[in-house]
């Protein structure tokens, strides 16, 4: 059975313009599906859905929406109608690096609403409609940085550990309705968010950053065989260390001294 004839004709991906988004547009549609497209940048959107259309031979239709708006889900369904979601991607994610306090509560909460809110409102909608079918696929994008509080990363973390403890639970309730739900564990990735933020090596320990191709293909060859997985060698031995050698006070330390490290934090 190809994947296509597994989960069905349409794939949405959430945070779709470029980087691991973007890879999962490109994987999809090398398998034959259609794709819905959403992000907020409206021009980087439609040249990356041009460019799929024209390179795969299938359909892409863009939808522009902010994710970090509370009526995004209605937007979206304004958008596409009636068209049926048969497999689904949430890699949109918004993240503050730096000191809790050194932001506004609006950072933390839009945040809170990407990360977290939306997903469970397009989960509930177009997950639904899945179980109702008998049939589907979703994606929901993880991060190792969810294992264990990361001090100056202190909300994304918390959000992605969220994402991690959902795709979980979603797995168990839907796994005999024929929906494969699946978290996908994701390290450092060489994505132009990742690259832009200029980070420094933080210790010996750290893997080198994923090519966002290697992580879409490693879920895509996963999704049905595992309610959650971390994504490359690398950062399965790093997460091995934090979760079951180091002590969690000292996991916690090792990582937020890492950010901290990184990204040149003063305080």
């Amino acid at each position: 059975m190809t994947f296509k004839e597994k989960y069905g004709n349409t794939a949405l991906v959430a945070g779709a313009s470029e980087g691991i988004g973007a890879a999962y547009a490109h994987a999809l549609a090398a398998r034959g599906l259609d794709l819905i497209l959403i992000a907020r940048r409206k021009e980087r959107l439609e040249a990356k859905s041009a460019q799929i259309a024209k390179q795969y031979g299938v359909k892409v239709l863009p939808v522009v929406c902010d994710l970090a708006t509370a009526d995004a889900m209605q937007q979206i369904i304004n958008a596409i109608g009636d068209m049926p979601v048969d497999f689904m991607v949430y890699n949109a994610a918004l993240s503050y690096i730096g000191a809790y306090l050194k932001t506004g509560l609006s950072t933390h909460t839009n945040i809170a609403q990407v990360n977290m809110l939306t997903p469970l409102a397009m989960l509930h909608y177009f997950g639904g409609k899945m179980a109702e079918r008998g049939k589907g696929g979703i994606v929901l994008m993880s991060s190792i940085a969810g294992f264990q509080g990361s001090g100056y990363l202190a909300t994304y973390a918390a959000t992605k550990a969220f994402n991690r403890v959902l795709a979980e639970g979603l797995w168990y309730e839907w796994r005999h309705k024929g929906v494969d739900v699946i978290a996908c564990c994701a390290g450092a990735t060489a994505t132009p968010n990742y690259i832009n933020t200029n980070p420094d090596k933080a210790s010996i320990l750290e893997p080198k950053p994923q090519l966002p191709e290697q992580v879409v293909e490693e879920c895509l060859r996963k999704i049905g065989t595992t309610p959650s997985f971390i994504s490359g060698s690398g950062n399965k031995l790093v997460s091995f260390l934090m979760q079951h050698i180091f002590p969690r006070k000292k996991a916690v330390v090792t990582i937020s001294d890492g950010m901290k490290k990184m990204y040149r934090i003063k305080e």
